[in-house]
């Protein structure tokens, strides 16, 4: 990416391993994911440019001598950000706070939208898989990376519990796969809220119970009546924008919790109404390191298929093309084959 709405395929040097840590992989499957839009609309012009993605699946190619978990030709997940393991946030499942941490695809970090990557610290890091590189599975699994373990974070932020009443702000794929969450996690009610017929769709596939098409003040009514006049127990914010923040406040019932984690695009969130319903404020990053083993049973065995959302495959050649579908809304999220 060289700056906003300008994404081009170039030549790079191959990734070499660094430290004794490391891992080569060779991309079998990478995506567009929606926060990679923001930087499609708004990146400053950059002579350098940055490499993109932060979501992958591949064969491990080489190991540094100190790698003990992976070994090459195995199939590997690869989380968005890159964690040590050891320090006291990766001890504490805190990952996205390590205080090594890299976000592949961002500040100048090596980006998963290519033909290989090098991963730091892999025995922290890359999760084997025992399956094959052309299993229809793979879809899936990619969702582990990034978006289906969003999805969980924004649930348990949320406190979704069994039987409880959950409302998803977002038609998104991780909107999709927050979803998916809740409705693993035992939700009787789940509520989401986009505009998108197909997307909502697939939402009620996935789980989803009603679905609210309008904004502001009249979705806020919609969720309140569908909810017997007291909003939900869980909100799970998965836009980012202003509008969709204080939606989700309104929404959520006095005593509930609200779990961001769209990108933020705002200033703040809104004090009083958390103030006087006691509503508890959660989300952030997601680690989704220890997510992947949570999730990685359920998405083998076919409990859930994640995977689902990609609707639309593109060689990586055509990437351009990809940021372009997504911008447009043509695309829900864009399946990249290198």
């Amino acid at each position: 990416m060289y700056g906003a709405g300008d994404v081009r395929l170039v030549d790079a040097p191959d990734p070499v391993i660094e430290q004794p840590t490391d891992a080569l992989i060779r991309v079998v499957r990478t995506c567009v994911c929606g926060s990679d839009l923001w930087t499609f609309a708004d990146m400053e012009p950059s002579e350098q440019g940055q490499a993109m993605g932060h979501e992958a699946v591949g064969i491990v190619e080489d190991a540094g001598k100190d790698v003990a978990t992976v070994k090459t030709g195995d199939l590997v997940i690869m989380p968005m950000f890159t964690a040590d393991g050891s320090c006291s946030f990766c001890c504490e499942g805190l990952t996205s706070a390590c205080r090594h941490v890299g976000f592949f695809g961002r500040m100048g970090f090596p980006g998963a939208q290519a033909e290989a990557i090098r991963v730091p610290h892999a025995d922290a890091n890359l999760v084997r898989v025992d399956a094959a590189p052309d299993d229809a599975i793979v879809p899936s699994l990619l969702t582990l990376s990034d978006v289906m373990a969003t999805g969980h974070h924004a649930a348990i932020g949320a406190e979704v519990k069994r039987g409880g009443k959950v409302a998803v702000v977002g038609d998104g794929a991780v909107g999709l796969c927050g979803v998916i969450a809740a409705r693993r996690l035992g939700a009787e009610q789940i509520i989401v809220l986009g505009h998108h017929d197909d997307r909502t769709n697939l939402a009620r596939e996935f789980g989803a119970t009603d679905v609210v098409s309008v904004d502001g003040e009249e979705a806020v009514e919609q969720v309140r009546l569908l909810t017997g006049g007291t909003g939900a127990h869980s909100v799970l914010e998965c836009v980012g924008t202003e509008a969709a923040t204080a939606t989700a406040v309104e929404i959520a019932r006095p005593g509930g919790a609200v779990s961001r984690v769209g990108v933020p695009h705002y200033a703040g969130i809104p004090a009083f109404p958390t103030w006087v319903k006691n509503i508890r404020v959660a989300g952030g990053p997601t680690p989704v390191r220890p997510y992947i083993d949570t999730l990685l049973r359920d998405v083998l065995d076919g409990t859930i298929q994640p995977g689902r959302v990609f609707d639309r495959t593109i060689e990586l050649a055509k990437v351009a093309d990809a940021y372009q579908a997504m911008a447009r809304r043509e695309a829900l999220k864009v399946l990249l084959n290198p």
